[in-house]
């Protein structure tokens, strides 16, 4: 079993204990109402928030911990989906319709994974639609009683030929950004998140007509998001410091805290040399060696002009990553009506930044519903003894970690604008953002060339907790990791039928399915299980043996939950998967040697017992938050209430929680705890 580690001077030391806070508030990023959950939406992010989600219950009650997420309703890619699904004869109904049919079906899948959000609600529909309203209208009137809002008359992009102003995702070219590879790009953001001015998009085409459209002029509210540029510096800082933020976090947050340039291609050099001092004052680094050389701004606005006057020189150049303005409304009628503000009336609020405050609307909408009082919400967000954790896909940091953060510095009153619960204010988040899941070694996409496979779809192959268990190994919080569920995998699947067609063996491990190949669940800790109830009701007429655990085996139990919750503190749920691994087959080993009823005395066999059934039970706590379907089994036939999920009690036997001769539930012949799949019987 596990070893005792030790101080220099030779004597045992404990591992500190992370703290955790007396409340949380976990949040799933959004996905969109167009569409139903593909395995990227589940497996990349939100089986991590549950799981996180569930720890924290099991770690401080479930009481203290608000799982919200939910399908977000508004905005041009829910508009544009259902349009071309009206026109294609798909869908029938209105575009309110079409949003409540796929919030449906998310929700459905979640709860086909055991993802369990306190509330899993919608932007646009019911009780949460007028809530989140509410706090839509509060929020953006706040920033502008703090002067943090400006109106900017920008172009947008008009389709003649259609005769309408272009929504968000009805424009589509080449994301200008500096080292993108986009193909996406649309009015003002690619799909990988970079921002932009719309006149900037190159190569524009209208989704309506396929003609290119022309630019005309729109005035919107932006937020001034450049003002805070030292501000989130200052904040990256302490970001680099902690050891629960991961790097992908602060190094993007980081690449747009940076002055504003324009890279050009150096066959422009001497077309621009000829314009340098008709531009505003900048630095240009000639950089020889590159194919293009860059110009350096001190403000965007005189970046801007420098691109009007490249634009107007035919020189083609693209912008690099900075802070821009954050618009927050728009014209496109399916969105949250803006406030009137100045007497400009009609506007909608853009769909991102409405996001980005919905889990606060969606606390609020929670929190009603068990009865409280709304205002209870700040207990969670601005209170010093809360923590807001956000799960994210890196794709999203730019908003979750530039722009939110920005818009929570300024509501706050203070002018340091420092966001210190302690002071009532809003704390910023947490942000816990994973890589990208890959499908068979490509980004997949439901709107790219690679379709990835829909959430629902696997479940004909797998359990959900083969799934879970298999993403939760990944580590997506430290690199991109490719799924490959054999059943998709094509080419492997061809080679394999060849082989067995020519009668030559298929045994090479690359024919073993990954997601199943390890069986730590289904093989190793479902015959602990059965071995432990079927020996009991043998041996014992199914009564739980009353005798304590041995020190050793509560010493090796407190060793794997220092271990657990110190990776879980940071996020490291792959860690937490080999605390997993290792605590079950030493236990499995112990199994092996000591249960053994034709072999030893009934005060033995009693004893032995009673070590396996706390092994079990502390690997049921540690795997409870990832595994909760064959977990919550084991706990009705263990026939204890929830109180064995609480880590107060975490070292406690079972006994603790039982009554005297304890009679567990009858385990019938046969009987999975963490079943196979069906199809993988065949």
């Amino acid at each position: 079993m596990a070893k005792e580690k030790k101080n220099r001077d030779g004597k045992p030391f404990e591992i500190p204990r992370p703290e955790f806070p007396k409340r949380a508030v976990i949040t799933g990023g959004m996905p969109y109402g167009n569409k139903e959950l593909h395995f990227g939406h589940v497996g990349g992010m939100l089986v991590f928030a549950d799981t996180y989600a569930r720890f924290l219950r099991d770690r401080i009650g479930k009481d203290n911990v608000i799982f919200v997420s939910g399908t977000d309703c508004y905005g041009s890619p829910i508009a544009e989906g259902w349009r071309k699904k009206v026109e294609a004869g798909e869908f029938s109904g209105s575009l309110e319709d079409f949003v409540r049919t796929n919030h449906e079906k998310q929700k459905a899948t979640l709860a086909s994974y055991g993802i369990a959000p306190n509330l899993f609600a919608a932007s646009g529909l019911d009780r949460s639609r007028e809530i989140h309203a509410e706090v839509t209208d509060w929020f953006i009137r706040s920033l502008y009683e703090k002067g943090q809002l400006q109106q900017i008359t920008t172009k947008q992009f008009f389709d003649e030929k259609a005769g309408v102003f272009l929504n968000g995702r009805q424009v589509i070219g080449k994301c200008p950004v500096e080292g993108c590879q986009s193909e996406k790009g649309y009015a003002d953001e690619c799909d990988l998140g970079h921002q932009y001015m719309p006149e900037n998009l190159l190569n524009p085409v209208s989704a309506l007509t396929g003609e290119t459209p022309i630019m005309k002029p729109v005035t919107n509210w932006y937020f001034k998001l450049r003002d805070y540029e030292q501000l989130m510096k200052d904040w990256v800082e302490t970001l680099k410091k902690r050891k629960d933020v991961r790097p992908v976090v602060w190094k993007t947050i980081d690449e747009f805290l940076k002055p504003p340039v324009i890279y050009i291609k150096r066959d422009f050099e001497e077309q621009y040399l000829a314009l340098q001092a008709q531009m505003p004052q900048h630095e240009y680094f000639p950089e020889e060696k590159k194919p293009s050389f860059t110009i350096q701004f001190q403000s965007l606005t005189d970046c801007d002009d420098a691109c009007k006057l490249l634009t107007e020189n035919g020189i083609r150049y693209r912008t690099g990553k900075t802070l821009v303005p954050f618009r927050l409304t728009g014209n496109i009628e399916w969105g949250v009506p803006a406030p009137e503000l100045e007497g400009v009336k009609g506007l909608t609020v853009w769909v991102w930044p409405e996001s980005l405050w919905a889990p606060i609307s969606f606390t609020q909408t929670y929190l009603e519903s068990i009865g409280h009082d709304r205002s209870e919400w700040k207990d969670y967000w601005c209170s010093k003894d809360a923590k807001v954790y956000q799960f994210i896909g890196q794709d999203n940091i730019y908003f979750y970690g530039i722009a939110e953060p920005a818009m929570w510095m300024a509501q706050q009153e203070s002018e340091t604008k420092t966001c210190d619960p302690a002071e009532g204010e809003l704390q910023m988040p947490t942000i816990v953002a994973n890589y990208h899941i890959l499908f068979l070694d490509k980004k997949a996409s439901s709107s790219g060339e690679i379709k990835p496979p829909m959430a629902d779809d696997l479940l004909n192959y797998y359990t959900p907790e083969q799934l879970r268990m298999h993403w939760l190994e990944f580590g997506l919080g430290q690199q991109s990791v490719s799924f490959f569920p054999k059943p998709y995998n094509k080419p492997l699947l061809e080679e394999e039928a060849a082989l067995k067609a020519k009668g030559e063996p298929t045994s090479d491990p690359k024919f073993t399915d990954p997601v199943t190949k390890n069986a730590l669940l289904t093989n190793v800790y479902n015959r602990m299980i059965r071995t432990a109830f079927y020996t009991t009701q043998n041996s014992f007429d199914g009564v739980l043996p009353d005798a304590a655990p041995e020190e050793q085996f509560v010493a090796d139990a407190k060793k794997a939950m220092l271990d657990y919750e110190r990776h879980m503190s940071k996020f490291a749920f792959h860690q937490c998967t080999y605390v997993i691994d290792s605590y079950i087959r030493n236990g499995s080993k112990y199994m092996a040697k000591a249960v053994k009823p034709d072999a030893v005395s009934q005060e033995e066999l009693s004893q032995a017992l009673a070590n396996l059934f706390y092994i079990l039970k502390v690997a049921a706590i540690l795997l409870h938050p990832m595994a909760p379907f064959g977990t919550e089994k084991l706990r009705e036939h263990l026939d204890v209430d929830e109180r064995i999920w609480s880590w107060d009690t975490f070292l406690e036997p079972l006994t603790a929680f039982t009554g005297a001769n304890h009679k567990l539930k009858f385990l019938p012949p046969r009987t999975d705890f963490f079943a196979r799949h069906e199809s993988q019987f065949l």
